[in-house]
């Protein structure tokens, strides 16, 4: 399993997931889990995913997200398992 770390922040609008969860589908990429919030007209999202089936490298998905991201008006941001919890680590 390829565990990839998925964030998603901007102006809350209507369909930021459908958007986001039909480029992962489409991707054969699986969401384990996820958690998503809106304060005060801000949407946060973060997924848990799994790219082992995807033919995309993650380069590729990350790039790909960034895109999907500046169309729709937020920020999206793909790390590897790993080098996520390196940088959040205390």
């Amino acid at each position: 399993m390829k565990k990839t770390i998925i964030t998603v922040v901007g102006q809350d609008t209507v369909g930021i997931i459908a958007k986001v969860c039909t480029y992962l589908a489409e991707n054969k990429i699986n969401i384990l889990d996820i958690s998503q919030t809106i304060i005060d007209g801000y949407f946060n999202m973060m997924m848990i995913t799994d790219t082992s089936k995807s033919e995309k490298k993650l380069d590729k998905i990350s790039t790909d997200l960034t895109e999907l991201g500046e169309q729709i008006g937020v920020a999206i941001h793909a790390q590897h398992e790993d080098i996520f919890n390196k940088m959040h680590r205390i």
